[in-house]
């Protein structure tokens, strides 16, 4: 599939996202400010969930059974390679100009030096590795977060971020490939490797959480806001629903500080 029909075909995927999405809202009473979506959302993981499970799962489990872990080594760092070019496009779209530099400086060093990239000789040069995407470049604008939001295939995102996806698949240097076989293949493999990263955490999140689709959300949530203020995320104000379970009433409060 060419870039063009990517595009054409995530224009009309986020269209019919969006009348969805307006159905659900209107149908459902939302219960946290983060999620008034709550109910297309929850529908939308339980079937991510199940192509997970028949596909994605294992076929991770297959590559991460017969790939031997110094080859895993070398196939990230040639994916994570490629992507530092949109990185670095990125961080220069968001001013700062010093990583864009550094990112593409990365990719210079390891695509030759490091084999392709299959070697990070770039991080010991002090070529640090950053994580830059268009839907943190659009928070740099000043365009809200918006709604949490599941996309189809792509999992947790903010609509902000899913209105970012199309120029973020068209800035992937793997699907802009024009040879179908060699992209098919090397999407294939980078999603059994990054897929392959998570198999270990899967018993924690199925036994640690009552609610699985909760515990992913607010993961999400937490980490992108880290990532998109560069690790300092500002707190946010609004209503904790369950503060009145958690606070002491106010008497008591009055109470203790009269007695100290």
């Amino acid at each position: 599939m060419n870039p063009e029909a990517w595009r054409q075909r995530c224009g009309i995927f986020l269209l019919a996202c969006a009348v969805v999405l307006l159905a659900g809202g209107c149908a459902s009473a939302p219960t946290n400010p983060d999620d008034p979506l709550e109910r297309y959302n929850r529908a939308m993981f339980s079937f991510n969930e199940g192509a997970d499970r028949l596909v994605i799962r294992p076929a991770a489990r297959i590559y991460d059974a017969v790939t031997p872990a110094p080859v895993q080594t070398g196939i990230g760092n040639f994916f994570s390679n490629l992507g530092d070019l949109w990185i670095g496009l990125n961080n220069v779209l968001q001013g700062k100009i010093a990583d864009g530099l550094s990112d593409w400086g990365r990719f210079a060093v390891n695509s030759t030096i490091g084999l392709a990239g299959v070697l990070d000789v770039a991080s010991g040069m002090n070529l640090p590795k950053h994580d830059e995407d268009f839907g943190q470049t659009l928070a740099v604008w000043g365009v809200a977060e918006g709604p949490y939001l599941v996309v189809p295939l792509f999992g947790p995102r903010t609509l902000r971020d899913a209105a970012a996806l199309p120029l973020d698949l068209r800035g992937d240097n793997v699907l802009s490939i024009d040879h179908v076989p060699t992209r098919n293949s090397m999407t294939v493999v980078r999603l059994a490797h990054f897929r392959s990263r998570l198999l270990g955490l899967e018993r924690t999140l199925d036994e640690g959480s009552l609610d699985k689709y909760v515990f992913a959300r607010d993961f999400y949530l937490q980490q992108r806001r880290y990532r998109v203020h560069d690790g300092h995320p500002p707190a946010l104000q609004y209503e904790d629903f369950d503060a009145e379970e958690a606070a002491p009433p106010a008497r008591e409060i009055e109470q203790e500080r009269a007695v100290q």
